[in-house]
C-alpha cells in the first residue's frame, strides 16, 4: 500500500537528469564518449566562430538564447556554460580575419568526428530526435566532467 509519504520520498527527476540520461543512451561506448568530448567543445567553439563571422550580433544572440535555456535547467550548468561562451568570444575575437575559414575547417571536421562516433556506437545521435539536444551535448561533456570532480549540477 502506497501513502503520502511514499511518494514525497522520491521526488521526479528533474529535467536536466532526464536529459542527460536519455542523452546517455546514445553515448556509452567509450570511444564514442571521447570523440563527444573533445568534438561537441569544438562545434560549439566553431558554431560561435562561423555565427561570429555572418555578423557579431548573430553569435551573441546565439549565446543568450542558450543562456536562457540553460538557465531553466541548472544554475551550476549556466553559471559555466557562460564563462565557456566568454572564452569563445574571446578566441573568436583572437582570431581574426581567420575566423571564418578556422571555424568553418573545425565545424566540418568536429561534425565527421561526432558521426563517425556514432558509426562505432551503433546508434543515431539525440538530435535526430529532438534538437534541444544539440544544446544538450555540452552538458553531458560537463556533467561527466562534474562528476569526477564531485560537482552537483
Amino acid at each position: 500500500m502506497s501513502t503520502l509519504t511514499d511518494s514525497a520520498a522520491t521526488p521526479a527527476p528533474r529535467r536536466v537528469d532526464q536529459l542527460l540520461a536519455h542523452y546517455g543512451e546514445s553515448h556509452r561506448n567509450p570511444t564514442n564518449e571521447v570523440i563527444h568530448f573533445v568534438a561537441i567543445p569544438l562545434i560549439m567553439f566553431s558554431l560561435v566562430g562561423l555565427l561570429f563571422a555572418a555578423h557579431p550580433w548573430a553569435a551573441y544572440l546565439f549565446i543568450l538564447a542558450s543562456m536562457v535555456y540553460y538557465a531553466r535547467l541548472s544554475i551550476v550548468f549556466l553559471v559555466t556554460m557562460a564563462a565557456l561562451s566568454v572564452l569563445a568570444i574571446a578566441g573568436v575575437h583572437a582570431l581574426g580575419d581567420r575566423v571564418l575559414p578556422v571555424s568553418a575547417a573545425i565545424f566540418v571536421a568536429a561534425w565527421i568526428a561526432q558521426f563517425v562516433g556514432h558509426k562505432i556506437e551503433g546508434k543515431k545521435p539525440s538530435f535526430f530526435e529532438d534538437l534541444q539536444y544539440l544544446y544538450v551535448g555540452p552538458l553531458f561533456v560537463l556533467s561527466k566532467l562534474f562528476g569526477k570532480l564531485g560537482i552537483r549540477w
